[in-house]
């Protein structure tokens, strides 16, 4: 007679893959409460996220957003999804946000002085935070 071998499956946990710095220094640390440091928690911990292109914009145009802010923003996002969108335009506040919904990516960002005479295309959605 054999003894039969049981096999018990075990959860597989997903892996995180630590960012540098940008600044090319491994492990520097940001001030406490600092937008970069805001915006690296929020990717880290799986939230919306912002591209390449909308953190330089956001930084070149000195938008920076508060936990409440992002909040509302997480919020469309997520009525947004819950109605079919795609690619989305936020509107928080005075700032405007292209979303790709699919990705929960922020793909730009552009403030109130460049919202005048600016046309946004491949969206199929709108919301106001």
């Amino acid at each position: 007679m054999s003894n039969p071998i049981t096999i018990i499956p075990q959860p597989l946990a997903p892996t995180r893959t630590q960012n540098p710095a940008r600044n090319g220094q491994p492990g520097s640390i940001k001030a406490p409460g600092s937008f970069d440091q805001l915006l690296q928690n929020k990717i880290e911990q799986g939230g919306v996220k912002f591209s390449k292109h909308a953190t330089d914009r956001m930084q070149s145009r000195g938008i920076n957003f508060n936990p409440n802010q992002i909040q509302r923003l997480e919020s469309a996002v997520s009525q947004v999804s819950a109605k079919g969108g795609q690619e989305s335009l936020v509107i928080l506040d005075n700032t405007a946000l292209v979303v790709s919904i699919k990705n929960d990516t922020v793909v730009t960002v552009v403030d109130q002085n460049q919202l005048k005479n600016n046309v946004f295309t491949n969206i199929d959605s709108a919301v106001i935070a």
